[in-house]
């Protein structure tokens, strides 16, 4: 790498026999503006998910610990977003060492795909609940849950180590250096982003959409659900295939176009991506952070026995009325139910199977 200048509008890196010029404040705003409202959102609500969900899962609840590791992560998530928030509206200059960059880097696309891996392993554990709820029962245990999610955290932590290998300032200048931008064509980075695209989103694309679309098919099936449960439920699952694709799909996709336009560079002008897919690219990595202020709402605070927790939660801190046995055991079902969510229903293929699990979105 050798001279980076930098103007008000634009930066040029100078790379071998490339000179190419970021637009970097054209992101500027609709990137500190999202960052800085997903923060506001997202941060309260995955903080009272965490106390919420951690009430499951001490009552041995089984989905409860994907939920609250997905709030956990997702809140880990969220506290990287200052950062990056004063970065890029200090015009993409990192000042807070190389070390401090490479961690940052790591723990945010982490915790991404992380997340990621709990919505599949919340969706198959929907799918197996209620399109087999006879026969998973008294075979889903919560070691299980433990046990996978703590595999799946390990092997994409072990993943993103490559991301202390990589270079993270892509200039010579002492006094603005960059953070992970994308300005580096390199066989490791084409590679790595052929394994985003393949294993940490069509994959998990594929898994959302089979096991989502077996339970849709299940519930209205279902003789015992109303048609406003059924419409609900129908709702509920759409959203969360459309927030999948809404947030990691132009990301990826981009990634994608990435990795193949490697290949095929004499087939574009020089500095083609700078000019004309940068912005883009860095507007749709900011959209992948709305998942994170999404996950609670959808996952956790739209259940009904949720809800009913925060309320007796809520009369017993403004003290309107002490906590009474209908309250307490309100709260004993909720955490005891076979299956406690989101919405409340009974999928099941036949009427048999709906008295015996209950399951929820």
């Amino acid at each position: 790498m050798e001279n980076q200048s930098v103007t008000q509008t634009f930066v040029t890196v100078t790379s071998g026999n490339r000179n190419c010029t970021f637009p970097y404040s054209e992101d500027r705003v609709p990137l500190v503006t999202l960052y800085s409202i997903v923060l506001l959102v997202g941060v309260p609500a995955n903080l009272a998910t965490v106390y919420l969900t951690l009430l499951q899962v001490r009552q041995r609840n089984i989905l409860g610990v994907y939920l609250l590791s997905l709030s956990v992560c997702d809140l880990t998530y969220l506290l990287t977003l200052p950062l990056w928030a004063l970065y890029v509206d200090r015009g993409h200059n990192w000042s807070w060492g190389r070390l401090t960059c490479q961690v940052t880097g790591y723990v945010f696309f982490t915790n991404m795909y992380i997340s990621i891996f709990l919505l599949c392993c919340i969706s198959v554990d929907r799918y197996v609940a209620v399109v087999y709820a006879l026969e998973s029962r008294g075979q889903r245990r919560q070691r299980w849950a433990v046990l996978v999610t703590a595999t799946g955290c390990l092997v994409i932590g072990l993943a993103h180590l490559p991301v202390f290998t990589m270079a993270t300032h892509t200039g010579t200048s002492t006094d603005k250096r960059d953070c992970f931008e994308p300005n580096q064509r390199t066989p490791l980075i084409t590679a790595f982003n052929y394994t985003r695209f393949t294993a940490g989103f069509l994959a998990p694309l594929i898994v959302l959409v089979f096991t989502n679309r077996a339970v849709l098919a299940s519930i209205r099936a279902s003789a015992t659900l109303q048609p406003s449960q059924k419409k609900r439920v129908c709702l509920l699952v759409v959203a969360v295939v459309l927030l999948f694709l809404v947030c990691f799909g132009p990301y990826h996709i981009i990634l994608l176009g990435r990795a193949i336009t490697y290949h095929l560079q004499w087939c574009f002008e020089e500095c083609h991506f700078e000019q004309h897919v940068y912005t883009p690219y860095v507007i749709s990595l900011g959209l992948s952070t709305m998942n994170s202020a999404a996950n609670p709402i959808l996952y956790v605070l739209s259940s009904d026995n949720i809800q009913k927790e925060i309320r007796s939660i809520l009369t017993r801190l403004w003290g309107q009325t002490p906590l009474s046995s209908h309250s307490k055991g309100s709260s004993d079902h909720k955490m005891h139910s076979s299956e406690n969510n989101i919405s409340q229903m009974s999928p099941t293929r036949d009427q048999d199977k709906t008295h015996t699990q209950t399951a929820s979105f």
